[in-house]
């Protein structure tokens, strides 16, 4: 997209939580673990995935690293891509402490990741999404689907809110979040649906089918956490 690069949205600039700042890398695992089984949403996801040990899979928004670890121990190879240094840096010392060699860090995101390679089995994304706006997700879903091969799978996690009662399901969320882990995951949503660009499901859901995806499953979970699994036909 380097002919777009005076216009391109930014996806390097920090929205939201600064999670290019290491101190905020550093409390992350543990942050989300008040209110999320980090490896339990990974080994959910690959088994959705039900993917060959030959596999190639492609994760954007890495973050720490939790997911793409766990992938690399079943499959051949794991690109994982991340716009956060220090994010990347820190999935990097945890992948090395776990033992897994098969994973290729990326500092590059949606918009700016470029593949040296075959198409892949599959490309993963669980709470990174929300980073784009709308217009954003339409181009960077054509990017993803170009760097599947046919048959390959799409997985997609983030917030994501259903239109009815969408006010009082937000509310309700932060609210059960605040119960978990106190003020700082209370700022923490509450800066997420200010600043942040969570979409309505209506609007991913025309998104997948424009870029050519075939919607296989969609969930979405007490009116703001979707889960989509798609396929490249």
């Amino acid at each position: 997209m380097s002919d777009h690069s005076t216009w391109q949205y930014d996806e390097f600039k920090q929205v939201g939580k600064d999670y290019g700042d290491p101190a905020e890398v550093e409390v992350y695992d543990a942050s989300h673990g008040d209110f999320r089984d980090l490896e339990g949403e990974a080994d959910t996801v690959l088994d959705r995935l039900a993917l060959g040990s030959d596999a190639i899979l492609i994760d954007f928004g890495c973050g720490t690293g939790t997911f793409v670890i766990e992938a690399a121990k079943r499959y051949a190879q794991v690109f994982a891509v991340d716009v956060s240094p220090a994010m990347l840096s820190q999935a990097q010392t945890k992948a090395k402490a776990a033992g897994v060699g098969n994973i290729i860090f990326c500092h590059a995101g949606f918009l700016t990741y470029s593949h040296q390679g075959n198409a892949v089995d599959a490309v993963t994304t669980t709470f990174a999404f929300h980073h784009l706006p709308d217009f954003w997700k339409g181009i960077a879903l054509q990017r993803l689907y170009g760097l599947l091969k046919p048959g390959g799978q799409f997985y997609l996690s983030d917030a994501i809110i259903e239109e009815r009662n969408c006010l009082e399901n937000i509310s309700a969320f932060i609210d059960e979040l605040a119960e978990a882990g106190g003020d700082f995951l209370r700022e923490d949503t509450e800066t997420h649906f200010r600043e942040e660009y969570s979409s309505y499901d209506w609007v991913i859901d025309g998104l997948l089918e424009r870029a050519g995806f075939e919607i296989r499953d969609k969930r979405i979970d007490k009116g703001v956490l979707g889960h989509y699994l798609c396929r490249k036909p």
